[in-house]
């Protein structure tokens, strides 16, 4: 893997996820959206937990808190999403998941130019909001933008966890709380498809691995020897992978103004990831030209 130059294991780790995103959504006939993404959550928390073996017997109330509010915005997001690939292409539910990690940088700027780039994230919401899906699948949309809210969720929390709990028992246990979150209405119809098609234990637990495994692991060695920046960068061509994936795998198509969209979307994620770099370059630099306070 060394010798895998890093935006290519960057680049692949979104692939993994969308495809398995993809090949869940070709067995919902069998298990329905929520059922599989139950399934995807049981096995990726089993699995997890054997491997990791978190150490939890002297976690502060704090520590609980954190991984307990993380867990229930990685369930919310993992449910929310499958839900939203039932009625929807998943070049548009992940467009519109995308806009959540979007906002949340947004909110955090403070530079004037960053207007620019929440103005064209709006010029994709609305064309989205007139195209074929707001049509026929409003709640498919809806359930998106759930998504959107919970990934920022996940994102805030997930650091938070980070700082708490060390080393990877934070997400282990979180992992186990997204699964109880999907239970409620998930473990019927996974049960009852499972029984009915065996083979789908073998299905999901490809999904566990190309969805959270793999990706993790990839991501992992790619930021060891890339820059955030850059990876945040490569992170932006997620909605256009999804898209891909969706028409490789699923003969999705996109209607032009969906596309565009998509565009928007991924392009004001860039200008929004090359903006902060620029502004923390301007904060380390100061007045005279000497060092100045880093963010």
């Amino acid at each position: 893997m060394t010798r895998v130059p890093a935006p290519l294991l960057a680049l692949a780790a979104m692939v993994s996820v969308q495809i398995g995103a993809a090949v869940a959504k070709t067995r919902f006939d069998e298990v329905g959206s929520v059922g599989a993404a139950t399934l995807r959550l049981v096995i990726g928390a089993v699995v997890l937990v054997l491997v990791v073996r978190p150490r939890v017997r002297h976690w502060t109330r704090a520590q609980w808190t954190a991984a307990v509010l993380l867990g229930l915005a990685l369930g919310g997001m993992n449910v929310f999403i499958y839900v939203a690939f039932a009625t929807i292409p998943i070049g548009v539910a992940v467009t519109i998941e995308f806009l959540g990690p979007l906002a949340l940088s947004l909110v955090h700027t403070r530079r004037w130019g960053d207007v620019t780039w929440a103005l064209l994230a709006l010029a994709g919401v609305v064309l989205l909001g007139v195209g074929p899906a707001a049509v026929t699948a409003v709640g498919g949309l809806v359930a998106a933008i759930a998504a959107a809210v919970c990934w920022a969720g996940y994102i805030v929390m997930n650091r938070r966890v980070g700082a708490a709990i060390p080393g990877v028992d934070g997400l282990a246990v979180s992992m186990v709380v997204a699964m109880l979150v999907s239970l409620p209405t998930g473990l019927r119809p996974a049960i009852e498809g499972v029984a009915g098609h065996p083979s789908l234990l073998l299905v999901f637990a490809a999904v566990a691995v190309l969805s959270s495994v793999l990706p993790y692991a990839l991501e992992m060695l790619a930021l060891r020897r890339m820059p955030t920046r850059v990876f945040g960068v490569l992170q932006s061509l997620g909605p256009a992978i999804a898209a891909l994936a969706g028409l490789v795998v699923l003969r999705e198509g996109l209607a032009v103004q969906e596309v565009v969209a998509l565009a928007c979307v991924s392009i004001a994620s860039i200008g929004v990831t090359l903006s902060a770099r620029r502004g923390r370059a301007r904060a380390a630099v100061g007045p005279t030209g000497g060092a100045g306070p880093l963010p």
